[in-house]
């Protein structure tokens, strides 16, 4: 039993996902969060997430475990030493920095979910965005863009694109997508993402 259990665990898909520690935001993004932290344990990704209790975070442990699934936070000390961290959550990694942090919510991971919001998202996001440009990480990233949040977003990396200081093909990077269920889909039905594309990279 013990072992099978081990066995469930250690196979089980993991998902990253980035979301902010405001409460002072609108509802419709605690509704969203709450469809995906469900549609996730659904199908039996375990959840990698910043670790706070409060705002998207706080709404996505608690929905987890509600829901029976599995979630890992991972925050530097000092914000575990002034209480940020979910109570509710036992499986965390401390870190020294923010970096370590950033570093460890992405290792051994199948995809990363930026939701809706501020500039620890944004930084994230684009962190995961520049790994994957480099052949760091090949995994699938998906951005929900609930209300049309990342519209902007959406058009800053088109307009870079168009100005060629990206590539067409550097859209498969990444995917918008404006409901939890479409979520899904994109982290199942990966675009394969070539390794050396940091040779790549060097070339004009």
């Amino acid at each position: 039993m013990y072992l099978w259990r081990f066995f469930q665990i250690n196979c089980m898909k993991r998902v990253t996902v980035y979301c902010a520690s405001s409460s002072r935001i609108n509802p419709i993004y605690f509704d969203t969060t709450a469809q995906l932290a469900r549609l996730l344990v659904a199908h039996d990704y375990e959840v990698v997430f910043g670790g706070g209790s409060t705002g998207l975070m706080g709404k996505l442990a608690d929905t987890v475990l509600e829901a029976g699934g599995r979630i890992k936070g991972i925050m530097p000390r000092f914000m575990h030493e002034v209480e940020w961290s979910h109570k509710g959550v036992t499986y965390f990694e401390y870190t020294d920095t923010m970096h370590e942090r950033k570093a460890g919510l992405i290792r051994d991971t199948d995809g990363v979910v930026a939701l809706p919001g501020g500039c620890g998202t944004f930084e994230e996001l684009l962190e995961a965005i520049t790994f994957k440009r480099l052949g760091l990480y090949n995994k699938p990233i998906v951005i929900l863009n609930t209300g049309g949040f990342y519209d902007p977003l959406e058009t800053l990396l088109e307009r870079s694109i168009e100005e060629q200081f990206m590539k067409p093909i550097h859209r498969d990077m990444w995917r918008f997508v404006r409901k939890p269920e479409q979520v899904l889909e994109v982290l199942n039905n990966p675009v394969p993402w070539v390794l050396d594309s940091l040779e790549d990279a060097r070339s004009k």
